[in-house]
C-alpha cells in the first residue's frame, strides 16, 4: 500500500478538488464496466490541465509510485483498472473537459482527454461538422481513452478507426516530459511517429492530455435500412454490391444474428423487429450524403435493395422513414451488449479477421465452440465492412454462478476462440485493446519479434514501470 506521506505529496499538487481518497468516492472506479476485474487504490489523482498531470507524473517517477490513467472507465478488458494490491493510483482525466478550439473552416477540433465522445459529437454539430466515430458507449467514454485504445465503432467502413482521425497529439510522458504535437501537420518526417505509438498503447508509455481530431461535413441526407438475410456471405454480396451502386457512401454495413436481436428485444425496453421476417442474419445499412442532392439517400438505398430483392440476397427490408425510426433501428445495435449481459453469462470475444473470410468464421466458428463444448450457445455480430467480429460463447442454459463457469470453461473457450481467429488470419483484438484480459493470449499467440518489441517500447519509455502496470504488455515469463 502507499503511505500517507506518499499521499500528501500528490495532494499538494492537486489540491482537494483534484485529490480524493475517501473510500465511497473511489469505490466506483476500481471495477471494469463489465464486472470481471476488480482493483483497490489509495487515491484517485484529478489534475485540471496538463502541467498537472506533469507534475503528478514527474513525483510518481520519482518515488516509483504506479498510476492507472482512466477516463470514462468503459473498458471492455480491465485496461483501466488498479490492480489488486493497492500499489498503484488512479490517475482520472475526466477534469480535463475542455474542447480548446473547434474550427469549421480546418475541420479539426482539439479536445482534451476528458471530453465525453458525446460532447464533441454536439460540439461539432453546432459548428455544421461532425467527429465521425460513434460507440454505444459514447454518452461516458471520453476522448483520451478513445485513442488510447483506438476505438473503433460503427463507422470505421468509410472514415478509419481512430487511428486515422487524430492528427495530433499532446501527452506527457512517465518522466514527467510534455510532448507537444497537437499540430495537425500532413507531412511530418522527422523520425519515429510518437503520435501512432500513443494511439493504442492503452497508457502504458506516457498520458494523453489532448488531441487535435479530424472534423467532416455534417450529414445532409442519411438513410437508414434494416435488412433481413439468409446467411453472412449473403450479406457480404449485398455490401459489395452496394459499394458498386452507391460508391463511398455507405457508411454503416452492421452484422447480427438473429438470436442477437431476440435478447434485444427481450431485454431492452421499446424495441421492436425492424422488419415483419425473423430471417437467420440482419444487415443495419447507413447511407450518408454530405449535401441534398436528387436521387436522396433513401432512393438510393431502396433502388439498391429493390436489385437486392431480385437477385434474392434480401428476404425482407424496411428504410426508416423518420430520424426517430432510424435511431430506433441503431438502438438495437447498439444495445446488443447490454442484452447479451441480461441475457447471462457469458464470455465476450473482440475479434477481426480478413473480411472475405468473416462470413465462414461467424458461422463455422459458432458451431464448433457449441460442439467442443456441449451446453454453450454461440453467436456474433459485428462490423461486417471492416472484419470486426464480436463473438459471444453463452454458458449452458441454467447456470446461475458466471464467475464459476468461466473460472471452470472460460480458459479453455478463450484458447479454442482464439486458435480459431489466428487460423483465419485474424486478430485477438480488434477495437477494446489488450488490458489485462487478453495479455497471456497475446503473449501465447503473437510472434516473438511482436513481443520483444512491445517489451522493448515499454522498457524505453516507462523504465521504473509506472504506467498502468499489468496492462498490453506481457510480463516477464508470459509468452
Amino acid at each position: 500500500m502507499i503511505d500517507t506521506e506518499t499521499l500528501q505529496k500528490f495532494r499538494d499538487i492537486l489540491g482537494p478538488k483534484g485529490f480524493t481518497d475517501d473510500p465511497d468516492d473511489i469505490a466506483p472506479w476500481t471495477s471494469d464496466w463489465r464486472g470481471r476485474y476488480h482493483g483497490t487504490a489509495a487515491a484517485i489523482l484529478s489534475p485540471a490541465s496538463t502541467q498537472e498531470v506533469s507534475q503528478v507524473l514527474a513525483l510518481a517517477n520519482r518515488l516509483g509510485v504506479a498510476v492507472v490513467p482512466q477516463g470514462g472507465n468503459t473498458s471492455m478488458v480491465g485496461g483501466a483498472t488498479p490492480p489488486m494490491d493497492g500499489s498503484a493510483l488512479i490517475l482520472s482525466l475526466r477534469r480535463m473537459n475542455r474542447i480548446r478550439s473547434l474550427s469549421a473552416k480546418d475541420n479539426l477540433a482539439v479536445c482534451e482527454a476528458g471530453v465525453i465522445l458525446s460532447t464533441l459529437h454536439d460540439a461539432a454539430a453546432d459548428a455544421g461538422r461532425r467527429f465521425p466515430l460513434s460507440l454505444g458507449a459514447k454518452g461516458s467514454a471520453t476522448i483520451g481513452g478513445l485513442i488510447s485504445t483506438n476505438a473503433g465503432g460503427t463507422q470505421v467502413l468509410r472514415h478509419g478507426t481512430m487511428r486515422a482521425l487524430v492528427d495530433g497529439i499532446e501527452a506527457v510522458l512517465p518522466d514527467g516530459s510534455i510532448y507537444e504535437g497537437l499540430d495537425a501537420l500532413k507531412k511530418d518526417n522527422r523520425g519515429y511517429d510518437l503520435k501512432q505509438l500513443l494511439i493504442g498503447a492503452e497508457g502504458t508509455i506516457g498520458i494523453v492530455t489532448a488531441a487535435s481530431l479530424r472534423l467532416v461535413p455534417a450529414i445532409a441526407d442519411r438513410a437508414v435500412g434494416w435488412v433481413g438475410v439468409e446467411t453472412p456471405e449473403d450479406a457480404l454480396a449485398l455490401l459489395r454490391m452496394l459499394e458498386s451502386r452507391l460508391g463511398g457512401v455507405v457508411e454503416g454495413f452492421e452484422i447480427i444474428a438473429d438470436d442477437g436481436l431476440g435478447h434485444v428485444l427481450s431485454h431492452i425496453p421499446s424495441t421492436r423487429s425492424p422488419i415483419e421476417t425473423r430471417t437467420p442474419w440482419h444487415v443495419l445499412i447507413e447511407v450518408d450524403l454530405d449535401e441534398q442532392t436528387e436521387p436522396s439517400a433513401a432512393e438510393r438505398l431502396e433502388g439498391a435493395l429493390a436489385e437486392a430483392f431480385e437477385t434474392g440476397l434480401a428476404k425482407d427490408a424496411a428504410v426508416a422513414v423518420s430520424e426517430a425510426q432510424a435511431e430506433a433501428f441503431w438502438k438495437i445495435r447498439e444495445s446488443l451488449s447490454e442484452a447479451e449481459r441480461a441475457q447471462g453469462p457469458a464470455l465476450q470475444y473482440d475479434v477481426s479477421v480478413p473480411v472475405a473470410r468473416m462470413p465462414a468464421f461467424m458461422t463455422q466458428a459458432a458451431a464448433a465452440a457449441q460442439q467442443a463444448f456441449p451446453g454453450t450457445t454461440a453467436s456474433s455480430f459485428g462490423h461486417l465492412g471492416d472484419g470486426n467480429v464480436h463473438f459471444h460463447v453463452r454458458a449452458p442454459k441454467g447456470t446461475s454462478d458466471g464467475p464459476a463457469w468461466i473460472a471452470a470453461d472460460g480458459g479453455r473457450i478463450n484458447a479454442f476462440v482464439h486458435d480459431a481467429v489466428v487460423a483465419a488470419g485474424g486478430s485477438i483484438s480488434a477495437e477494446h485493446g489488450i488490458g489485462q484480459m487478453k495479455r497471456t493470449e497475446l503473449a501465447r499467440l503473437a510472434s516473438p519479434a511482436r513481443i520483444a518489441t512491445l517489451r522493448a517500447i515499454k522498457a524505453a519509455f516507462d523504465p521504473r514501470g509506472i504506467m498502468n502496470p499489468g496492462k498490453l504488455v506481457p510480463l516477464d515469463g508470459e509468452g
